[in-house]
């Protein structure tokens, strides 16, 4: 998601539509794909997913820039695009900040004359901004102060299909009535209170967070804001007692026990009383369900749910992830992964809603 951000924003500065894809798994013919031995849908239509300024939807009154464009309209109406190469423009490399570069490629489009533009087809590393820059946050991170501005983080908006499923699951999610203003401003923060959400990725990652603790990785970027309180700059020393890689798996794949010692002092440290609790997790069910009697022991709650209980429809399946970004976005509290790119998605959408920094917090 983050790179369809950040392509937006590339698009956005030159006064271009940007145009986009389907979310893709994997690029080939066939409609679906494996992973982990599950068949899966190969595309995904963005507007299955999100609405708003990233997927064409209307920016605000007085924006003047063309709206973003499906692929299959672009190629309509721009058989024979220009199409950029990242050797036409020099000066710059992967260890530049993403403001740097994006000021370099702003004035290169800028100059082009042909309405029509595509960047060559390459592989994913090779990129103006390829996968890497996600966990740099010394690079992304230069680009926030005028990225958080535009409509698309602050007219954001979630799919019909996905805002159906949270309606339908809303007493799972969060019992109580919540009474959101009419007004279609997304940059007002509709938050549902003393909601806490806490994210916790299991299956992959079990192998991939020792590969995370082996090479000693850093939180993705939009993780490491400066202000916020949870930090892993020196995982080393983090804590003396345990080795790197045990302080590393406690950070990303705690057990149950970290996990309810950590939502014990998250809720000692919220302001308000933090009297609900979503979970948002790939683990089996035998494991949530050992993991919420654990947290009921805490006690305080007035109702616990998990991404397990939902009732979702054939479609809404398919955007499930979403739908709990969608809720943690929402959230009074969140506790997510450092690694996570799902965790960091939260993170920007919560920081660019104006939520208060302590409000977001890590294992």
């Amino acid at each position: 998601m983050q790179d369809y951000i950040l392509s937006y924003v590339l698009a956005y500065s030159t006064n271009r539509s940007f145009v986009f894809d389907d979310y893709t798994w994997v690029v080939n013919e066939t409609p679906y794909s494996y992973f982990e031995g599950k068949l899966i849908p190969s595309r995904i239509p963005l507007s299955a997913l999100v609405d708003g300024p990233l997927a064409g939807g209307a920016l605000p009154p007085g924006d003047d820039t063309p709206r973003a464009v499906y692929k299959d309209f672009f190629q309509k109406v721009c058989p024979n695009p220009t199409i950029l190469r990242l050797s036409d423009v020099t000066g710059w490399s992967d260890s530049d900040t993403v403001k740097s570069v994006m000021d370099k490629w702003v004035e290169k489009i800028t100059s082009i004359e042909d309405p029509c533009l595509q960047f060559e087809e390459t592989a994913p590393d090779k990129q103006i901004f390829n996968v890497f820059v996600y966990g740099k946050k010394e690079r992304l991170l230069s680009i926030w102060p005028y990225m958080s501005t535009l409509p698309v983080l602050s007219h954001w908006e979630w799919s019909p299909l996905v805002q159906d499923a949270f309606e339908t699951n809303h007493g799972v999610i969060y019992p109580p009535s919540i009474h959101w203003p009419e007004s279609q401003d997304s940059s007002e923060v509709r938050m549902m209170p003393d909601l806490l959400v806490i994210h916790l990725r299991r299956g992959d990652f079990a192998g991939h967070c020792r590969y995370l603790a082996k090479s000693n990785a850093q939180w993705n970027a939009f993780n490491s804001f400066p202000e916020l309180p949870d930090k892993y700059d020196d995982p080393i020393h983090t804590d003396p007692q345990l080795s790197q890689r045990e302080t590393a798996m406690a950070h990303c794949y705690p057990n149950v026990a970290q996990i309810v010692d950590k939502v014990k002092m998250v809720r000692g440290d919220s302001r308000q009383p933090l009297a609900y609790l979503y979970i948002m997790s790939n683990g089996n069910d035998a494991w949530v369900t050992e993991l919420m009697l654990a947290l009921r022991e805490l006690g305080g709650w007035e109702h616990i749910g998990s991404n397990r209980d939902l009732r979702l429809t054939w479609d809404q399946t398919f955007v499930g992830q979403a739908l709990d970004m969608l809720v943690a976005q929402k959230a009074q509290v969140f506790i997510g992964n450092g690694w996570s790119s799902l965790s960091s998605n939260i993170v920007m959408l919560r920081t660019a809603n104006g939520l208060r920094p302590e409000s977001n917090r890590f294992w």
